[in-house]
């Protein structure tokens, strides 16, 4: 008894609880708080080392460093929202032919809120992201040279010319994917709920991107440099390890780098600072090596189901992809400098389902992937079905492209509708 009441003491808090410095009731299988928030409820394993008490996982001397920063810079004011009071983007599944669910529950700011969705065993169990089968249908060392574009336009080069609302509009859509995880509610929509919630080392530069960009939140007067610093060197770590990742790491090293991109423009105001200019240059390195090992699953290309966790690291590399082109846009815009269509992009599949996209289990995928096949008998919507008409399209070609993207829109997420608005309001049709 004595043993037990001491082995209590010592657990102060979840990790959750532990990192916004909020009282924790300790309850066996996940406490209140992260019940009401729907996260996943760890509690660390009795330590006395610095780490531990964080509760976050540090990859980095640099991550460290910001632990102390965020303790003794930034702080951190306590929320209890009633997220049932909150109306969701999305609505229920209205599909009859799938099976009844809940979905995740999606905040403002069109960002999901679903960063450590408690998983069912099945998903902790039996995602298996090895042997992954993807190909790469496209040019993608293209990505890498993105940045010259803006200065060594070529002549086959098409240019996008964004009106200044919809340059705004993707500013504000941006900047709350960056708030949405700075502030720890959520999750981008470029990653998916699996990538956290699984703890493997392959996630360790994601997972400690998440925990870290935290330090960002409410900073003290005059601390802004200290956060900026920490998130350099963490960005610095991550490019000169990239050679060193597999397939799951460099995607996670991908989006960790754009977020940490993000968050240094839109909360921490460094647009101007040179840094983030050579920063994206890196970025887009590490999304060329990380398209190399595959954008789209070879079951994608027949026309065929393809494994979850194939289509999971298809569906997020491209989203992050596309994520990271509407920021270039944005810092192209705010230089004064030309922004070009993606042409290298032309080929990979649009945003897809958000049936698909955030189902919780391998059956709850499957029997969405099954009526997806159904409904895209000829293939789903690609990237480039979203721009200009092609001059020398027919008016049948119109008409089927039109509704095409029609069936596109009745399915897709709060992320792909966000494309269509600025693709729409761009290039018209």
């Amino acid at each position: 008894m004595e043993a037990k009441r001491y082995a209590i003491s010592r657990k102060k808090a979840c990790q959750h609880c532990s990192s916004v410095k909020a009282k924790c009731d300790l309850k066996d299988g996940g406490c209140s708080r992260c019940a009401r928030r729907r996260l996943l409820c760890i509690y660390p394993r009795a330590s006395t080392s610095r780490r531990a008490t964080l509760g976050v996982g540090y990859s980095s001397q640099a991550e460290l460093d910001g632990s102390f920063a965020s303790e003794a810079l930034f702080s951190y004011s306590e929320r209890e929202p009633d997220y049932s009071t909150q109306n969701p983007i999305v609505g229920s599944m209205n599909d009859s032919r799938l099976s009844s669910t809940s979905l995740p529950v999606f905040s403002e700011g069109h960002a999901a809120r679903n960063p450590t969705l408690e998983p069912t065993s099945q998903t902790q169990t039996t995602l298996d992201f090895s042997a992954l089968e993807l190909i790469c249908p496209i040019n993608v060392d293209d990505i890498s040279n993105r940045w010259l574009n803006s200065y060594v336009p070529l002549p086959e080069q098409k240019r996008k010319d964004y009106p200044a609302t919809i340059t705004a509009f993707m500013l504000r859509i941006l900047k709350s994917y960056a708030a949405v995880t700075v502030q720890g509610r959520g999750l981008p929509p470029f990653v998916h709920f699996s990538q956290v919630t699984l703890a493997s080392a392959t996630s360790l530069p994601l997972s400690a991107c998440l925990g870290l960009v935290r330090i960002c939140e409410k900073p003290l007067p005059g601390s802004e440099d200290v956060a900026a610093g920490v998130l350099q060197r963490e960005m610095s770590n991550i490019y000169d390890q990239r050679e060193t990742y597999d397939d799951m790491a460099l995607l996670a090293a991908f989006q960790a780098y754009l977020i940490y991109c993000m968050v240094l423009f839109f909360t921490l105001n460094r647009g101007s600072d040179p840094f983030l200019r050579q920063a994206i240059m890196n970025l887009q390195e590490l999304a060329c090596s990380s398209s190399h090992r595959g954008l789209v699953c070879t079951a994608e290309e027949q026309h065929a189901r393809p494994r979850w966790e194939a289509w999971i690291v298809a569906e997020a590399k491209r989203r992050t992809l596309y994520a990271m082109y509407l920021f270039d846009s944005i810092l192209s815009a705010q230089d004064g400098l030309p922004t070009f269509l993606g042409t290298e992009l032309y080929g990979l599949p649009a945003p897809t389902s958000k049936y698909l996209w955030r189902a919780q289990t391998r059956r709850e995928w499957e029997r969405a992937y099954n009526v997806y096949l159904a409904d895209w008998v000829n293939g789903g919507l690609y990237i480039h079905e979203l721009w200009p008409i092609p001059a020398d399209l027919d008016e049948s070609g119109i008409l089927e492209r039109r509704n095409r993207v029609d069936q596109w829109l009745g399915h897709v997420d709060e992320f792909g509708t966000m494309m269509y608005a600025v693709t729409s309001c761009t290039h018209g049709g």
